[in-house]
């Protein structure tokens, strides 16, 4: 069974070439949400396996919040933060709320 993804982005872009390099590897996307109010309710429906998720996201919840929230879940993904920031304490705070990881977004795949 493959592993399923789901990506969280406030930036469609981003999303898609997130979506390029995951599926490049053979990984599922099973969705994509633009906020983490979106990204909880897709996220119940579809139970990802794992969920990308941006760190700072614009208005409504941020990276930690939607962690902390899918973290909740029945059956919680597994969460990795993605972040342009190595040294924020938003990222210990995302670590807190149950992620499994972050990785940078500027790093090469």
């Amino acid at each position: 069974m493959a592993t399923r993804v789901l990506l969280v982005d406030d930036h469609p872009i981003v999303r898609a070439g997130l979506r390029a390099v995951v599926e490049a590897r053979g990984i599922a996307v099973v969705g994509e949400a633009s906020t983490g109010e979106e990204a909880l309710a897709m996220a119940s429906r579809i139970r990802p396996d794992v969920v990308l998720c941006d760190l700072r996201m614009g208005d409504g919840m941020d990276g930690v919040d939607t962690t902390a929230a899918l973290r909740r879940l029945p059956e919680p993904p597994a969460v990795l933060i993605l972040t342009t920031f190595d040294h924020d304490a938003q990222i210990i705070r995302a670590l807190e709320a149950g992620a499994a990881g972050y990785l940078l977004k500027d790093v090469d795949s």
